[in-house]
């Protein structure tokens, strides 16, 4: 299967799968981000006015999938295996051929669904599925200084601190500081197969 084909894609961990926004979704979507707005604000940025309406929705859909078909970005919800509610979203954007090979995670969670150890389940299904689906080489996510949680499953996950980032991101409205983490395609990971350490690629010589 075509790594772009959203229809039919499903990523599966123990507790969750993950699959392409699609236009039903609205309204379970709208209406666990609005439940989570106060929870999720101080990690976002502002959102805009229109940003739960069925059309800002539609647009949102057309932006996923001209990411989808041009292979610079990838976004899923999460959905609970045993009643598929949905759960939060995750997106693999910024993806860079050529030289790089990389990409950039960023996830929220509803209000609801946090703090059961869900996001390590959706991490670790996206990491596979950019490692070994799309070939990625290296993934990159950065997290606000006092964002301990955050930080907490990235780090459970395999991804490794590597620094600061001053103004990295305009988070509620304010320019903010950030932590920022890396896995490298060779790196231990948590997997959905449990927790691997892929060998490093061999050099030869010739």
């Amino acid at each position: 299967m075509s790594h772009w084909d959203m229809r039919k894609l499903r990523l599966m961990n123990e507790r969750i799968y993950l699959r392409a926004p699609q236009s039903g979704d609205w309204k379970e979507w709208a209406n666990l981000r609005r439940n989570s707005r106060d929870f999720l604000a101080p990690w976002e940025p502002t959102w805009a006015s229109d940003n739960l309406t069925k059309s800002s929705f539609r647009d949102k859909l057309r932006a996923y999938k001209l990411d989808w078909r041009s292979d610079v970005g990838y976004t899923f919800y999460a959905f609970s295996r045993e009643d598929n509610t949905m759960l939060g979203g995750i997106t693999l954007g910024n993806i860079r051929r050529g030289a790089a090979y990389m990409g950039t995670i960023g996830y929220w969670m509803g209000e609801a669904h946090a703090g059961k150890g869900y996001m390590t389940e959706i991490l670790s299904a996206i990491i596979d599925y950019a490692f070994d689906d799309l070939e990625l080489h290296r993934l990159e996510a950065a997290c606000l200084e006092h964002n301990g949680p955050s930080q907490s499953v990235l780090k459970k996950v395999g991804f490794q601190e590597e620094g600061k980032a001053r103004g990295y991101l305009k988070i509620n409205a304010m320019w903010q500081d950030h932590i920022t983490y890396a896995l490298l395609q060779n790196d231990p990971r948590l997997s959905r197969r449990g927790w691997i350490n892929v060998p490093p690629v061999t050099q030869v010589k010739v």
